[in-house]
C-alpha cells in the first residue's frame, strides 16, 4: 500500500513538472522579453526623435542626445549606443544617456521591435537586427566619429551588445548586469525544470561569443546583490571573455534595478573613466 502511494505520488510530481514544462516552453518568450506598453512621453528639450529603418524594413523609434560641448565642436566626436534591458523603453534610460552626455558623449536610445509602440515581435534575431541598424544609424551621424563608438548594454542589452559587437567591433564595450546564457539564467531561476538548450528558442550565447568573436576592451559592471542576474553569473561572462584590457566592477549594496546601476555615480565614474580612456585616445 505504501509503495503505491510513493508510487502514485511520484507519477503526479513528474505529470506536473511535464506540464509545467510544457508551459514554460511554449511561453518561454513571454519569460524573457516584457514590452513597454505604456504611454510613450515626447521627447525633451535637447533630445532629437528621429526614425531608422531596420535590415527587414521595420521603422524603429530613436533618440538622439547630443554631447555638450567638449574639445572642437566642429569635429566629429566619441558616442555612446545604449541597448535597453529587457523592460522599460528608451525614456527610463534618458537619466544615463544625459549624465554621459554631459561628459561629452553622443547617445543613440532606442527601443527594440514590439516595445514602446515599435511594430514587430521580439526574438533573438530580430533585437540582433534593430541593434545593428541602431549602431549603423549612429556611426552615420555627421557629429559621430564611427572609429569611437562605444556599446553599453543592461542585462538582456548585454547579450545584444555582444553579438553586436562580434558583428560590428565597438572601440569599447561596457556590459551592466551581464548573463553568460539564457540557458544559464534559466537554469538557475527554474531549478526544477529540464531546461535542455536545444527546447530554448533565443539562446543569447554572450560568454561564448565574449570568448570567441568579440574583442574590445570590456567592462562588466554588477550589483553586489543583484537577485535577477547574481554577480556570480555575470562573473562567467567576465572569464570566459578573451578581451585585453577587460575591468570588473561591482558596486556595492545594489540590486538589478537600483538607480546605483542605473545612472548612479559609482557606476558613472567607473563607466567615464573607461570610456575616457578607450575613447579619447
Amino acid at each position: 500500500m505504501l509503495v503505491d502511494l510513493f508510487v502514485r505520488g511520484a507519477l503526479v510530481v513528474v505529470l506536473a513538472l511535464l506540464i509545467l514544462t510544457a508551459f514554460m516552453y511554449v511561453t518561454q518568450r513571454g519569460s524573457l522579453y516584457f514590452p513597454w506598453t505604456g504611454a510613450i512621453e515626447p521627447p525633451p528639450a535637447g533630445v532629437e526623435a528621429i526614425e531608422l529603418e531596420t535590415d527587414d524594413g521595420l521603422r524603429l523609434a530613436v533618440w538622439f542626445v547630443t554631447a555638450a560641448e567638449a574639445g572642437d565642436p566642429t569635429e566629429p566626436g566619441p558616442a555612446v549606443l545604449i541597448c535597453n534591458g529587457n523592460a522599460g523603453y528608451r525614456a527610463h534610460r534618458l537619466p544615463l544617456a544625459q549624465a554621459l552626455a554631459d561628459r561629452g558623449y553622443h547617445v543613440l536610445l532606442f527601443d527594440y521591435r514590439g516595445y514602446a509602440g515599435n511594430p514587430g515581435t521580439p526574438t533573438e534575431d530580430g533585437l540582433r537586427t534593430d541593434a545593428r541598424a541602431a549602431a549603423r544609424a549612429l556611426a552615420g551621424r555627421p557629429e559621430v566619429d564611427a572609429g569611437r563608438v562605444a556599446y553599453f548594454g543592461e542585462s538582456l542589452g548585454a547579450s545584444v551588445c555582444g553579438g553586436l559587437a562580434a558583428e560590428l567591433p565597438p572601440a569599447a564595450l561596457i556590459l551592466r548586469s551581464p548573463f553568460p546564457s539564457t540557458v544559464e539564467i534559466g537554469r538557475h531561476h527554474y531549478p526544477y525544470l529540464p531546461i535542455v538548450e536545444p527546447l530554448v528558442w533565443d539562446r543569447w550565447p554572450l560568454a561564448q561569443q565574449l570568448a570567441d568573436e568579440v574583442h574590445a576592451p570590456l567592462l562588466i559592471v554588477v550589483g553586489e546583490q543583484d537577485e535577477v542576474i547574481p554577480p556570480h553569473l555575470s562573473r562567467r561572462a567576465y572569464e570566459a571573455a578573451a578581451s585585453d584590457p577587460k575591468r570588473w566592477v561591482e558596486v556595492s549594496a545594489s540590486h538589478h534595478n537600483d538607480e546605483a546601476l542605473v545612472a548612479g555615480e559609482e557606476m558613472l565614474a567607473e563607466a567615464s573613466a573607461f570610456l575616457e580612456e578607450h575613447l579619447r585616445r
